[in-house]
């Protein structure tokens, strides 16, 4: 009797890949992100926002795997935000979109036009927050409770050395945070716990090519300030990491295990509190 073997599409390939090949260092760690951070629950509306990177393209996915085959019971819309990309970047973001067989909204804004002309010296702050103003005005139109992100493990560790050697603060990027301006909305971030060469190795496992950066403020000036410091933290991480394999690790439990009897200080809704203020008692 011969057995018949079905061909899979592209997508299911790469799906495949994601809870069977990685199923440990991507698979397992969203989970683990998800439940342990409690970042999608029953009833939840998400907006999931894909730049066209590789982890927001591997969100997305990850996305539809949990709701596809998970017990919690939620609504998903993927969403890209056009800025001003080059033709180029954008027909590739569709064209991965395709191939993924993601269902992608694309909406337009003029950030790239209006960061230019607003402060070009240090585009990547206001871009940044003109974005984030955006995808929430987006997902309140869409009817969404929370916006997700692909932010991943590396992200959380560079993010807390810059604040630590450039922001004299020690603070960290939260895999959760409500809102400031948009009441009711939630920002996520599912790839918390997820590792980025895990992420380049399961790009380059499927042969997906993906656009790294379209700003255009990066192809005029390559090595901008914002940047040059995220490649330093890089690099330090690195050299690091030939030491002592476990010091991205480390960084990252130290934010989960900070004693409160060893700081000289704290700040909590930019309220500071001296560690002489209970000394005496």
């Amino acid at each position: 009797m011969i057995k018949l073997t079905k061909t899979l599409e592209k997508y299911q390939i790469v799906e495949k890949s994601i809870i069977k090949t990685y199923r440990k260092e991507i698979w397992a760690r969203f989970i683990k992100a998800v439940k342990e951070y409690e970042l999608i629950k029953d009833g939840d509306s998400i907006m999931v926002c894909i730049s066209g990177g590789k982890d927001s393209f591997l969100l997305a996915k990850c996305i539809e795997e949990i709701k596809r085959h998970g017990k919690i019971n939620f609504d998903a819309i993927y969403v890209c935000m056009n800025p001003g990309y080059s033709e180029a970047n954008l027909n590739l973001i569709k064209n991965n979109a395709k191939l993924l067989n993601i269902d992608l909204q694309i909406f337009e804004s003029d950030i790239f036009e209006s960061v230019e002309v607003m402060n070009a010296k240090s585009p990547c702050y206001m871009c940044a927050r003109m974005r984030r103003g955006y995808l929430y005005s987006k997902a309140k139109h869409l009817g969404c409770n929370k916006i997700a992100l692909g932010h991943h493990f590396d992200d959380v560790i560079e993010t807390t050395l810059l604040s630590l050697f450039y922001g004299s603060e020690i603070k960290t990027m939260m895999p959760k945070l409500h809102s400031d301006n948009f009441e009711g909305l939630e920002l996520i971030r599912p790839l918390y716990l997820v590792h980025e060469e895990y992420i380049r190795a399961w790009c380059t496992h499927n042969d997906l090519k993906f656009i790294n950066c379209a700003c255009r403020f990066t192809e005029k000036v390559h090595n901008k300030e914002e940047e040059s410091k995220r490649r330093e933290m890089k690099e330090l991480i690195k050299n690091l990491k030939k030491q002592n394999r476990e010091i991205d690790n480390n960084i990252f439990k130290a934010l989960d295990n900070v004693n409160l009897n060893c700081v000289l200080g704290t700040k909590k809704d930019g309220e500071y509190k001296s560690f002489l203020n209970d000394y005496y008692n």
